[in-house]
């Protein structure tokens, strides 16, 4: 039987299988990006592919407590994009 790993989503606290969720990384460098294979290094944070979803973290600013640090708009509407 395989282990399927589950991560949290930083917005709506609900458990998901690594999978089903986007990561959003903070580098090394001090950029913060989109992690489309999960494998970057850097701190992570872990989001659910629902726009709804989407627009509540830009309202409340989950990223930036996730990944303490300040999280620009354009990340988010990157992040409103590749969810629709």
């Amino acid at each position: 039987m395989k282990i399927i790993p589950m991560r949290k989503c930083v917005v709506t606290q609900e458990q998901f299988p690594k999978k089903d969720l986007l990561r959003i990384v903070l580098t090394p460098e001090g950029t913060v990006e989109i992690d489309e294979t999960g494998r970057k290094n850097g701190r992570g944070a872990y989001i659910s592919r629902k726009p709804e979803t989407v627009s509540l973290a830009m309202k409340n600013r989950a990223l930036d407590r996730a990944l303490k640090t300040k999280v620009d708009d354009a990340i988010y509407e990157m992040l409103g994009e590749y969810v629709k």
